[in-house]
């Protein structure tokens, strides 16, 4: 009967829940894919810049089974989405996405750059927003300091990718060292499918002639506007992942006024990835007290 309900039982908790639903939300200039999944209260997955949408495959079953809707979307340039070569906002896309799924408010849990845009997208359009999860979060206009290895990582990744033929497999080999294992961690501290997973989603974003438009960035950035960042937020970070991420969410904690910070010792970058029953665990107890809110 899998057009009537689909049984997860990833979680472990047995619950029914509607397939998923996906489609095509059209945009000045491009086409998003989305997709959402389970029904209640719904959260908004917003994935890192080194992945597509599939980054969150390990933790929606979770989250359907403790009784949310979970939506998720490649941004342009990402997945299946496709754009042309135009100047776009990402909340404004954000928002679309809200609309063609007839969503009011959502929680917003980003990843990475999808952090980034959660927390733009809360300064500019409060009303829509209920909370905020930054998982690894960027936050513009903060800049937090690099250790002497770390910026050595940067360097090479800049010397591959500007070289006159780019070792494209080095480059996403480096991605993977970095965003996965973690700054001068072993290749064998996480599960081999985790990096291979990142790997493949990771390449095609650098095929050459891929068109990914020109993001529209929120002025002044949000690190100049966080006392307007008035939703409760939770940031999360891993001491593995690169120095200057748990800057950024101690930064929210102090300067935000409804902000937590919470800094894992054992995770680097893709926690989603990496620990994902521990985070949906985290993002249950944060929302709890916030149901319902649709």
């Amino acid at each position: 009967m899998a057009e009537a309900a689909a049984r997860v039982d990833a979680a472990g908790l047995g619950r029914w829940y509607a397939p998923a639903m996906e489609r095509f939300v059209d945009v000045p200039g491009g086409r998003l894919f989305a997709k959402s999944e389970g029904s209640g209260p719904p959260i908004v997955l917003m994935h890192a810049a080194v992945v597509d949408l599939r980054a969150w495959d390990a933790m929606v079953p979770g989250l359907v089974a403790a009784g949310y809707r979970a939506i998720r979307y490649d941004y342009r340039g990402f997945g299946r989405t496709v754009t042309e070569d135009v100047d776009f906002s990402n909340r404004a896309d954000l928002l679309a996405v809200l609309d063609a799924f007839g969503i009011r408010r959502a929680s917003l849990v980003g990843n990475s750059r999808g952090g980034q845009i959660a927390i733009d997208t809360a300064i500019e359009f409060p009303e829509r927003v209920v909370a905020v999860v930054g998982v690894g979060a960027g936050l513009g206009g903060f800049t937090g300091e690099l250790t002497p290895k770390e910026q050595a990582l940067f360097d090479e990744g800049e010397r591959l990718e500007s070289a006159a033929e780019p070792d494209f497999e080095a480059i996403v080999d480096l991605d993977v060292r970095v965003w996965v294992d973690g700054p001068g961690q072993s290749s064998d501290r996480v599960d081999p499918s985790i990096r291979e997973a990142l790997r493949a989603m990771d390449r095609p974003l650098y095929e050459p002639g891929l068109v990914k438009g020109r993001p529209i960035r929120l002025l002044p950035p949000a690190n100049d506007r966080l006392g307007e960042l008035g939703c409760p937020v939770l940031a999360v970070a891993g001491a593995l992942d690169i120095s200057d991420v748990a800057e950024a969410a101690r930064r929210l904690e102090a300067a935000a006024p409804n902000a937590r910070a919470v800094v894992w010792p054992d995770v680097a970058h893709m926690i989603g990835m990496e620990a994902p029953d521990r985070l949906n665990a985290l993002i249950v107890e944060f929302l709890a007290p916030l149901r319902p809110w649709e």
